[in-house]
């Protein structure tokens, strides 16, 4: 009994029916414990060793152990339990190795076969789970959407848990996936290292949509300095700043706050487009460009003539 205990508080109060077997406890004694409501069984192979709410870290586990003994979380759940916040799953995802048999579908476990399974992606501690760069692609890929897809890359980013480098160097392993485009141009945003195709991308869409094209990499003087902007409509005294990542982070909020307060003094209307934006939501931040340039004077695109 020590032993099973032991082994439930690395496991968040789980343990597998093998595992207690294999330390000496009989099933006699399992079945003591459930019915006297101081265990409770999860699906068909697990227990815990107490009878209160699950925990998420005691789903997680108990999801793993049910998986079988090559299992591991996987995509958004592997994030949340390697520490991601502020993002809910509504299953638990649980990868096993191609062939594997799939031994229990339980609710809220999504527990599917991959070829992509691989030891090496597994993190070095915890409950077993997929390396945060991996998890992070793949949860990508898997997504509902582009703009789920955009969010789970930049979450990961911004809190630390893995480096946008990192999940490059998991995305090059990745040959065919419907999404495997936008997610390499998702990546490259967040290295931060594409903004002059980040402009022509912009300019290519102001063509499209019938908008006046804007000029790139402005400098403009104000009482704080010299200030690179991105693109501006001169004429009517329209700007946006195409904002990557980098932008949300500490060290730039200063610079950032004083160009666009010097642009504000000079009657400038000052527009933001969040460099995923291009990818999850150009339709919107389109129609709110085309809105500031109409109301300082932009009379609109001309009828073609017959």
């Amino acid at each position: 009994m020590r032993s099973v205990e032991a082994l439930a508080v690395q496991q968040a109060s789980v343990v597998s029916r093998a595992q207690a077997y294999a330390a000496g406890l009989t099933r006699g004694v399992v079945r003591a414990q459930v019915r006297a409501r101081r265990w409770q069984v999860i699906g068909s192979r697990s227990i815990c060793l107490h009878n209160g709410p699950l925990s998420d870290q005691t789903s997680h586990w108990a999801a793993v152990l049910e998986a079988g003994p090559r299992a591991m979380l996987d995509g958004a759940t592997a994030l949340v339990a390697g520490g991601l916040s502020g993002y809910n799953t509504d299953q638990i995802r649980v990868s096993v190795p191609r062939g594997a048999r799939i031994r229990h579908r339980g609710t809220g476990v999504d527990i599917r076969q991959t070829r992509r399974w691989d030891r090496d992606d597994l993190a070095p501690a915890g409950v077993p789970r997929t390396r945060p760069a991996v998890a992070a692609i793949r949860a990508a890929l898997w997504a509902r959407s582009d703009k789920q897809a955009a969010l789970l890359l930049t979450m990961t980013a911004q809190q630390g848990l893995a480096t946008p480098g990192q999940m490059g160097v998991e995305m090059l392993r990745i040959r065919r996936h419907r999404r495997r485009k936008f997610v390499h141009q998702v990546l490259l945003d967040l290295i931060g290292g594409v903004r002059a195709v980040s402009e022509l991308e912009f300019a290519r869409e102001c063509r499209s949509r019938g908008l006046p094209e804007p000029t790139r990499q402005v400098v403009r003087k104000g009482p704080n300095g010299s200030h690179f902007l991105d693109v501006v409509w001169e004429e009517w005294n329209v700007v946006t700043e195409i904002d990557g990542i980098h932008h949300s982070w500490a060290a730039n909020l200063v610079s950032d706050a004083l160009r666009h307060n010097d642009l504000t003094l000079t009657d400038a209307k000052v527009l933001r487009l969040p460099l995923l934006g291009l990818r999850v939501a150009a339709d919107e931040f389109f129609a709110q460009i085309e809105a500031a340039l109409r109301a300082a004077g932009w009379p609109g695109q001309l009828p073609k003539a017959v």
